[in-house]
């Protein structure tokens, strides 16, 4: 059976903010968190 490696549920939400506002620092007003929290690797 193979392994399989789920991306954290944040980051996923951090992601789609980013995409959506175009913006980390709008994506990170709206979920509340830092700017390096969401430009993070």
């Amino acid at each position: 059976m193979m392994t399989r490696s789920y991306i954290p549920l944040n980051s996923l939400r951090a992601f789609e903010a980013a995409a959506r506002h175009l913006s980390f620092t709008r994506a990170a007003i709206e979920l509340n968190v830092t700017h390096s929290a969401i430009s993070r690797p």
